[in-house]
Formats: structure tokens, C-alpha cells, sequence
């Protein structure tokens, strides 16, 4: 019988699903197990289940970095401790919840955070939509950032050219307001602070 030199099918070029079996099930993920995967990998955790985040696309961070600049502005020389980060720093909502949004904002952070692999407690979040991801931002993170009684939420819509703030009322989120293209987009927790959505949609080429 000829030597055959034919690799197995599972050593050329294919998933080793197998792996898949040193990792829990669905429902079972724990943030312990979260925490412990590889810093380059794009999920969140909810309620036992892990969640991969699409993949941004050069738009999405040319919308991200430009807010991520104007809320560092404003902050400046009016909350010296604030932190302003962006996407992906794990956020730790309780509750087995753990989300990476596209940027947050810790008024106290510098004095507050007390370790480096997470955060906790933001005041503002920013979530900017993707078209395959839309249900995740505006249902599902909508109830788990109002349950962790983070006070202001912002949803970048590049698709609708919209950006809707909410604002915590009585463990809930109400709308502050819909921006659409030509208005400036305000924050109720920030006093001041405001962002012309016509420039969002240009720096993003929208």
C-alpha cells in the first residue's frame, strides 16, 4: 500500500470546532471566563451568553474618534478626573453583564477606578450602530445600561444621519432628544456640551 501524504481535513486550512468544547455553553459564561479570553477578541457577555461584535468599519471609528475629541474638550478645565475611553474596554454592568461601548465617560475616574481590567459605574455611554447590530444597541443595551443606572445614553445612527439621547429617569430611559442632520445634539448630565451633527456625518463621510 502506497505512504498517502494527505494531511487530515481538520490540519488544513479548517476550524478546529473541537476547541469549542474547553469553553462553557451558551448561558453558562461567567465574567470570570469572559475576562480570561484573549484581549483581541471582539464580545461582550449577557446574561450567560456571549455576543461577537461585528467588526467596525472606517467610518464607524472616524465617528467615534471625532466624539471621543470633542467630549475630551469639553471636559477639560471642568472635570479633571474625567475619563474618556473608547471601544473595547470591557464595562461591568452586574448582573453577568459585561459590554464594550463604542466610548464612555467616568466623571470621577481617576479617582474612582481601581483596577485595570475594567470598568464600572460610567455616567455616559455612546453606542454607534451597525447594520448588522442595530437590536442589540436599541433594545437589549438600552435595558442593561438603564438597569446599571448609567444616567445618559447616546445612539449614533450613521444610517438614519440621527443621534437620540437618553437620559435616566426612575431606573428607566427617556429621550432628552432626537438630532437629526442640521441640529446640534445636547447632553442633559454634560450642561453645555453639544455636538453639530452635521459634523459627525462629514467626518465620517456620510
Amino acid at each position: 500500500m502506497e505512504p498517502t501524504t494527505e494531511k487530515a481535513h481538520y490540519l488544513i486550512r479548517e476550524p478546529v470546532w473541537e476547541i469549542a468544547r474547553f469553553f462553557p455553553l451558551q448561558g453558562d459564561w461567567t465574567e470570570q471566563d469572559y475576562l480570561n479570553l484573549p484581549d483581541n477578541t471582539r464580545v461582550e457577555l449577557s446574561d450567560g451568553r456571549l455576543i461577537v461584535l461585528p467588526m467596525p468599519t472606517i467610518s464607524h471609528q472616524k465617528i467615534v474618534q471625532f466624539l471621543l475629541h470633542m467630549l475630551e474638550r469639553f471636559l477639560v478645565g471642568k472635570y479633571e478626573s474625567a475619563l474618556v475611553l473608547v471601544a473595547s474596554v470591557p464595562v461591568r454592568l452586574g448582573n453577568g453583564r459585561v459590554r464594550e461601548p463604542d466610548v464612555l465617560v467616568v466623571l470621577e475616574g481617576e479617582i474612582n477606578q481601581k483596577q485595570d481590567e475594567f470598568v464600572e459605574h460610567p455616567d455616559l455611554v455612546v453606542e454607534v450602530l451597525s447594520p448588522s447590530n442595530r437590536s442589540n444597541d436599541l433594545v437589549d443595551k438600552r435595558t442593561e445600561y438603564a438597569e446599571a443606572a448609567i444616567s445618559e445614553y447616546w445612539i449614533v445612527d450613521p444610517q438614519a444621519k440621527r443621534i437620540t439621547v437618553l437620559v435616566l429617569k426612575r431606573g428607566k430611559y427617556i429621550e432628552h432628544g432626537q438630532f437629526d442632520r442640521g441640529q446640534k445634539a445636547t447632553s442633559a448630565l454634560l450642561k453645555g456640551f453639544e455636538v453639530d451633527t452635521n459634523a459627525v456625518w462629514q467626518k465620517a463621510g456620510l
